[in-house]
């Protein structure tokens, strides 16, 4: 059984995400071209019809910005146009519904319901539909005439527009640069996995690195230029090298406990550091668009490690040697091609699915939570309603500036408890503190129109660099930055420091309120999350064991990739419970354990698939097969339980029997099948304690005393 996970209290969790700094999102380019664009839009702007079209045009810039990344360009271009389109429009519609407090209310509504859906399609739909419906609120508070608000609709699109130029500037002479850094920095998390084997305890490394790669570099499926085809095959090579490395990391560690296995063991840590510094090398060459690397300390570290033909004193450790050889020399292939192919044409993967497939993929997904039994649903219902009544009573009220009601719930209500609180909390703390930097700047450095402009480049430098680490400090810098915006079109900042703070507290209490009455609580969703996760190792496991039955392997690659994005949406799950009020610890240690479990199961799963790789596969025998449907059979019962939270039934596969079988069917004389033996053994043991673990997470679930599952 897996180790204990470690206990972390509920407040200590919800303090995490409260003072969660993400160093990774700092990229300081990106806030460099966008402080540029930015700051162009502004001036450019004004320079066409004065200080309030140059505000337009910023916010225009200012909003694409957060659809900038360093992805590839064709990604990137695409996003940011799409940001751009939808911020137009939204200024345009918005303009025209404020004339009417029914139809601004009506609107601002629907668009909310709709920016709520979208969180079915991911964070980056998400954060596009939050972003246009402040936008309508926005400028549903400044009416304008039909042929007006299209004219400062054009003038947020040209901002955006402008943003989105400065990103891909540079695609016309660095076209693969992005693609390049993204395969250059696979190649570095594989020499990181090579000088620190990972136990089978814990989450394959590097998981989302390798299925976001997938996604970025999916653009290049029917690219037929020579570094479009290296590209995808340096990153299919990845793939393979990683499994042979989490392969060898297990045989590593079992020949090391062997009591003959020091000298091997001993060699084996020799290899992996050459491969280290053979895959650094790689990672090297790849953004100069080299596929070159030094792999000759990694073959003269293999020649001393021994043989098939090694006296071994038990033929389970020779079978081991054995694994651990052909492991290597298909790892060593693996590195010769790799560093190879400069020269080499590439054979291609045409998996990407047309357009037109994955439009109808994301309408369906849509359609399919269109439902009260839907996270999604209830989260978009909830963000309406509220959002509706904000705007209404903001517009009832005689405050100025009441559009930051609508727009702080906008921001501040997300689909989880723990996102919603965290959210409220630094919003309001940020807020005052921008608003109360902003008045201090005004006073001290105002000094005109050209120095507003530099501070507003200042603090959308800060809001770009800084500001995706932490949403605390994002916040402060957009609450400063409004301000100047706003006193830029000659609005004394006094009135917009109160007012802003007056209703950003209106509307943060609105969705604290919100959210209490109608909560969505992840106690409700980690079990379909982890179900989640089940099905799709159980579609894994599956593909694998028929691909040991000489089906095609191209089904592998993409349920591996569904299994990771499963995984990480459950781990996120478990840690989103552990901050939620009145959890036990039991429980979150009982869901821990679980996810410690599965993660020893599918460490077993990718080294039966590293199998596959070798020179020759053995086929399944019956024993292996009616071994693999039990254990779908036990996935498939664990999900349904997770999901529906009833009881695992009775009569569930004795998977110990099903895997004595496997040995008892061995062939006498031959180790070609001690792979197979040795992982069905981890499969066995991981899934029973998963099995154990899920009865006891449903059995506190029910205890007196522990909130309820219903939402």
């Amino acid at each position: 059984m897996a180790p204990e996970p470690a206990r972390v209290r509920p407040l200590t969790a919800f303090w995490r995400t409260l003072t969660r700094y993400e160093a990774a999102k700092i990229v300081p380019e990106i806030a460099i071209r966008n402080t540029i664009g930015f700051t162009a839009a502004v001036l450019l702007g004004t320079a066409i019809g004065g200080a309030p079209a140059g505000v337009v045009a910023g916010t225009g810039a200012l909003n694409i910005s957060f659809s900038d990344s360093r992805d590839p360009y064709v990604l990137r271009a695409g996003r940011m146009l799409l940001a751009a389109v939808l911020t137009g429009l939204a200024v345009t519609l918005g303009s025209l519904s404020g004339h009417s407090n029914l139809s601004a209310v009506a609107i601002a509504t629907v668009w909310a319901f709709s920016a709520g859906m979208l969180v079915a399609l991911g964070t980056q739909a998400g954060d596009l539909g939050v972003i246009s419906l402040v936008t309508i609120v926005v400028f549903a508070a400044r009416p304008l005439p039909p042929v007006q608000a299209a004219q400062v609709g054009l003038l947020a699109l040209g901002g955006g527009l402008l943003q989105t130029l400065l990103s891909i500037a540079l695609w016309p002479i660095r076209r693969y640069e992005p693609e390049r850094r993204i395969v250059a920095a696979l190649y570095r998390a594989l020499a990181g996995v090579a000088r620190e084997p990972t136990p089978p305890s814990k989450t394959p490394p590097n998981s989302d690195q390798f299925s976001d790669a997938q996604d970025a570099l999916a653009s290049l499926s029917r690219d037929r230029t020579p570094d479009g085809e290296r590209l995808v095959f340096l990153l299919n090579q990845a793939e393979r090298m990683r499994l042979s490395l989490l392969n060898l990391g297990r045989l590593y560690r079992r020949i090391g406990r062997d009591p003959h296995g020091a000298a091997a063991s001993h060699a084996l840590l020799q290899i992996f550091r050459a491969a280290a510094l053979a895959l650094d090398s790689i990672a090297q060459g790849v953004p100069e668009g080299k596929a070159s690397g030094n792999v000759q300390p990694f073959q003269e570290a293999l020649q001393h490690f021994p043989g098939q033909t090694v006296g071994a004193h038990s033929t389970f450790f020779a079978a081991l040697i054995r694994d651990a050889r052909q492991q290597l020399d298909a790892l060593g292939g693996q590195l010769r091609a790799t560093t190879g192919i400069a020269t080499q044409a590439v054979a291609r993967n045409e998996s990407k699915e047309p357009w037109r497939l994955r439009f109808r993929g994301r309408m369906a997904k849509l359609q399919a939570n269109l439902s009260l039994h839907s996270t999604v649903f209830r989260h978009a219902l909830r963000l309406a309603v509220c959002l509706g009544a904000g705007d209404a009573i903001g517009r009832s009220i005689q405050v100025q500036r009441t559009y930051w009601i609508p727009m702080t719930i906008a921001i501040v209500l997300k689909p989880d408890f723990t996102a919603t609180v965290s959210r409220g909390i630094l919003r309001l703390a940020g807020t005052f503190a921008g608003l109360v930097l902003a008045t201090v700047l005004f006073h001290f450095v105002h000094a005109g129109t050209a120095t507003d402009v530099v501070l507003l480049s200042v603090f959308i430098f800060l809001l770009r660099w800084i500001g995706p680490a932490n949403y605390g400090i994002f916040v402060t810098a957009l609450s400063a930055m409004v301000v100047l915006l706003i006193a830029l079109t000659g609005v004394p900042p006094k009135e917009v420091i109160s007012a802003r703070a007056i209703n950003t507290a209106i509307g943060g209490v609105l969705a604290m309120i919100a959210y209490a009455v109608w909560p969505t609580w992840e106690r409700t969703l980690v079990g379909p999350a982890l179900a989640d996760m089940m099905e799709n190792y159980r579609a894994y496991f599956q593909a694998v064991i028929d691909a040991y039955s000489d089906a095609p392997p191209s089904a592998i690659d993409a349920t591996r990739v569904r299994s990771r994005r499963a995984r990480s949406n459950a781990e996120a799950s478990v840690d989103r419970l552990s901050a939620e009020p009145g959890i036990r610890q039991e429980q979150v240690n009982t869901l821990n354990a679980i996810l410690v479990n599965s993660h020893s199961l599918v460490h077993a799963v990718m080294a039966l698939e590293s199998g596959l790789y070798q020179t020759r596969k053995a086929p399944p025998r019956e024993a292996t097969r009616q071994f693999a449907a039990d254990v779908c059979q036990t996935l498939d019962a664990v999900a349904r339980a997770l999901r529906d939270r009833t009881e695992l039934p009775s009569d569930l596969p004795d998977l110990r029997e099903a895997h004595n079988r496997i040995l008892h069917s061995r062939t006498p004389g031959t180790d070609r099948y001690t792979l197979v033996n040795i992982e069905t053994d981890r499969i066995t043991t991981s899934l029973n304690t998963v099995v154990e673990q899920v009865t006891k997470w449903l059995a506190l679930s029910r205890t007196p005393g522990t909130p309820r599952l219903s939402s």
